[in-house]
């Protein structure tokens, strides 16, 4: 058993670091239906379970480690990741594009009222929380997620529903929505959609792309790193000055401090130094890792009410999106990557774009990096609404 909080760290990192790095020198398939981060999280539980280390209150060398290194770490995160988000380039999608996003947001937002309204009596007492953590990965990545979770100080275990509806349906959603792309056409025609300021868009978009250098070099990567603590450290003081409520903790306002610098920092030189987005990705595992350590299977006894009602959230999501698409007639990319840049994130909504054509792929990578931005506000919103619901 390890009984230090230097061991336990090492072995969650090392665990990602050797998950992500088995994914790239393979390429199997098998990561395409079980994604790294799934694959992390439900193989620290394992461990957990097994009792590798100590549980939660049982080592103060561990239980100190699990804070001081996800509580310093999540706010450098946040911060990176929206370093690329760009405003001034996401408004280049045209109204039409953002009026879709937004409408898919929106589409979700109820789709969780609704859903947590039909299911909270087969749930979870505290389960507003896991679906206000869903919501933020839903809305915008898994960052959004870790963020609100630690603003809402959601129990490690519940996280477990939250990462298994994230993955089981969202599987399923983007298997769908990829399968539709051989019927654009029919649907294009039967909503009278235009898709000449669609193509006009990607074409530009992949061109200013092109220019960019995307060279990462240790002085970047060394400024990005020690930045992105830095700004840790000054949200963290600096949100200790700020009043609380019992929604609005402490942590909410670290999270909203970081949020609003890296939507600032995007626009400035420091957003365009290249690999912001890899070291995210890095002290994302290692959060996530660290959340996995606090879980356990045992506490999954509900997942099957879980996977249904996100079913329905989806449901109700795609019923809304079909009608709106009618009455604005939305071409099929718009709508399908509207989609998946709120619910897949960076990791799938490009991919969805390049089904319709390569040209196309900046516009998704675009609009999931606008949920990065929207991700963790909304999700925030989501909880406050079910916990209204669930009082």
């Amino acid at each position: 058993m390890i009984e230090d909080g230097f061991s336990y760290v090492a072995v969650l990192v090392a665990l990602g670091g050797g998950i992500l790095w088995m994914q790239r020198a393979t390429g199997w398939k098998f990561f395409e239906y079980a994604p790294p981060i799934v694959l992390l999280y439900f193989g620290v539980m394992v461990l957990a379970t097994i009792g590798l280390w100590p549980a939660p209150g049982d080592n103060a060398g561990i239980d100190s480690a699990y804070r001081e290194v996800r509580n310093n770490l999540l706010p450098a995160m946040i911060f990176l990741m929206l370093l690329k988000s760009d405003l001034r380039q996401i408004g280049k999608l045209g109204p039409r594009m953002l009026l879709a996003f937004f409408a898919a947001t929106l589409s979700i937002v109820l789709g969780f009222i609704v859903s947590f309204s039909l299911f909270q009596s087969q749930l979870a007492a505290d389960a507003w929380k896991t679906f206000a953590a869903l919501s933020g990965s839903w809305m915008g990545g898994t960052g959004n997620m870790a963020a609100i979770q630690a603003a809402l100080q959601v129990p490690d275990a519940s996280m477990g529903y939250t990462l298994l509806i994230d993955s089981i349906d969202y599987a399923l959603w983007v298997v769908f929505l990829l399968a539709l792309v051989p019927y654009a056409g029919y649907f294009n025609r039967w909503v009278g959609a235009d898709t000449s300021v669609i193509d006009s868009v990607g074409k530009r978009l992949e061109q200013e792309t092109d220019k960019e250098s995307s060279n990462i070099d240790a002085p970047g990567m060394l400024f990005l790193i020690g930045l992105s603590l830095l700004v840790s450290s000054v949200a963290q003081m600096a949100a200790t000055g700020l009043p609380t409520t019992s929604f609005v903790t402490l942590t909410t306002w670290v999270v909203i401090i970081v949020t609003v610098a890296g939507v600032i920092g995007a626009v400035t030189p420091v957003g365009r130094i290249a690999g912001s987005a890899d070291l995210a990705t890095v002290m994302l595992y290692v959060i996530i890792a660290l959340i996995a350590s606090r879980a356990n299977f045992s506490e999954l006894t509900q997942a099957p009410a879980y996977i249904i009602a996100g079913l329905v959230i989806l449901a109700v999501h795609g019923t809304i999106m079909v009608i709106l698409a009618k009455l604005l007639k939305l071409d099929l990319f718009t709508c399908g990557v509207a989609s998946l840049a709120n619910i897949g994130g960076v990791a799938s909504a490009p991919i969805l774009a390049a089904a319709y054509s390569r040209v196309l792929i900046p516009v998704g990578v675009l609009m999931a990096m606008l949920g990065y931005i929207v991700g963790t506000g909304g999700g925030l919103l989501v909880g406050r609404i079910l916990s209204g619901i669930a009082s």
